[in-house]
């Protein structure tokens, strides 16, 4: 058999695997199809003009409903899905990055990627990936990773946490405008734990009260970037 004959029914061989692998891969963001549809509708209706500051991410994203009035004279996009990790703003970046050419990107993803099992590296990678399709699509556009938020009701993985900040904090150190914007720590009480001062009933999702102290972090840093 040549070389050739070889390779070819290795390929055979190998083909289904692949193509469950692939199959897998859409699978596992599948869940938010629905959220993708309703966002490209929105972008059909109302085409967004190039240049606003994208906010992308899971549900603090989502329930940040209060963008254009928090940031006056910055024309924002919010598009939040709740419940996502950072790898599903990264598959569906063709449809909820590239059209928009935004002047800045802010990112707030990760708890729910530590909730579902994946590791402070897993994390920083994930978000290294997003940054690498970003640029890939606007070259150069300037992103900002929103620091994991110490919820109540997760403050059993606040050892992961830390963790994962502080590996996306030193990644981004060392790249050309990437920014990393420490919520986390002003979020802790004195004692070094998680505060239900900035969070509704559910401990999860955060009141207006926490979602003043993220403009008072994001604020500096999109001013001083759109400048």
């Amino acid at each position: 058999m040549t070389k050739r004959m070889r390779n070819l029914l290795l390929i055979l061989l190998l083909w289904p695997l692949l193509a469950a692998a692939r199959d897998n891969r859409e699978n596992d963001h599948a869940q938010w199809h629905a959220d993708i549809a309703a966002f490209q509708a929105e972008d059909l209706a109302h085409p967004p003009a190039p240049g606003a500051v994208l906010f992308i991410g899971s549900s603090s994203i989502r329930f940040w409903n209060t963008l254009a009035t928090d940031f006056p004279g910055v024309r924002t996009i919010n598009r939040g899905f709740g419940g996502s990790e950072i790898d599903d703003a990264t598959f569906f970046a063709d449809s909820i990055v590239a059209p928009y050419h935004a002047r800045a990107i802010v990112m707030y993803a990760g708890d729910n990627d530590l909730q579902d099992g994946d590791s402070p590296a897993h994390v920083r990678d994930n978000f290294a990936a997003f940054v690498s399709k970003a640029r890939a699509l606007d070259p150069g556009v300037p992103i900002a990773f929103i620091a994991i938020k110490p919820s109540v009701a997760r403050a059993a993985l606040l050892p992961e946490i830390r963790q994962a900040n502080a590996l996306v904090r030193e990644y981004a150190a060392n790249q050309h405008g990437v920014a990393y914007l420490d919520v986390f720590t002003p979020m802790l009480g004195l004692d070094g734990q998680p505060q239900l001062q900035w969070f509704i009933a559910d401990g999860l999702h955060m009141n207006r009260k926490g979602y003043a102290l993220w403009i008072d972090v994001v604020k500096p840093w999109l001013e001083a970037t759109l400048r």
